[in-house]
């Protein structure tokens, strides 16, 4: 067991959630340019890193079964973007920080919690046999925390209501990936559930980028952020 990927993903919801509390960032700009590196990056870990490695391991399962070929990953990853599109109907977005409200209610907003939780859940379930994937989804969960948090903040849920619920966020992810290494149900079908994962990366990476700037328009800034996240998960 690496402990870094577990502590990674954990921390980085509690410090943004914390620099949210206490530094109350109201630049949106920094925040939408970070958004768009964790995107980035994000996207790249998953097309460089577990994509072909999931493909692989879907293809040697199939020749060791005597299938001509293999295509259920594919299936599995669109089962994965769809079931994403679902959980944001729910989270209105907030996967991607795309959360607003338009009043002040000041009850736990349960349907957000559980498709978030839901959501990080899963995130953590590849990490298990893809460890780098860890810093991902830290620096992808970081900015997601800031945003939350203000948001939170803003519908006057009360502070310990706030603190709870971004721990039982935090604590999602490396939930996932503890399941995931000790239940041997979630490791027979590992490659599947990685599918699946991997087309919530997809949406959510995607949309990350093209909604982290107004009017979707890539600026130089947003560009550089970009190639800059795509270049560090390729040296990971």
């Amino acid at each position: 067991m690496n402990l870094e990927t577990y502590i990674f993903p954990f921390l980085s919801v509690i410090i943004g959630y914390s620099i949210a509390l206490f530094l109350k960032p109201k630049n949106k700009k920094n925040l939408k340019l970070l958004l768009a590196f964790s995107g980035s990056f994000l996207l790249a870990l998953t097309v460089m890193h577990l994509l072909p490695e999931v493909y692989e391991a879907d293809l040697h399962h199939a020749e060791d079964h005597h299938h001509h070929h293999s295509s259920s990953i594919g299936i599995f990853i669109m089962v994965g973007i769809i079931f994403q599109i679902i959980l944001e109907y729910f989270s209105k977005g907030a996967e991607h920080g795309h959360v607003h409200s338009h009043d002040n209610h000041n009850h736990m907003p349960w349907l957000l919690f559980i498709s978030l939780c839901l959501h990080a859940l899963l995130e953590g379930m590849p990490i298990t046999q893809h460890n780098h994937l860890a810093y991902g989804i830290a620096i992808h969960h970081f900015p997601i925390a800031i945003i939350l948090t203000v948001f939170l903040q803003n519908t006057k849920l009360e502070k310990l209501t706030i603190f709870f619920f971004m721990v039982g966020f935090a604590l999602m992810t490396p939930l996932g990936t503890y399941l995931s290494e000790n239940l041997s149900f979630l490791t027979h079908y590992y490659t599947q559930i990685s599918g699946i994962v991997i087309g919530i990366l997809f949406h959510i990476s995607s949309t990350i980028i093209f909604e982290s700037s107004e009017g979707h328009k890539f600026n130089l800034a947003k560009l550089l952020v970009i190639v800059l996240g795509v270049v560090l998960a390729y040296f990971i």
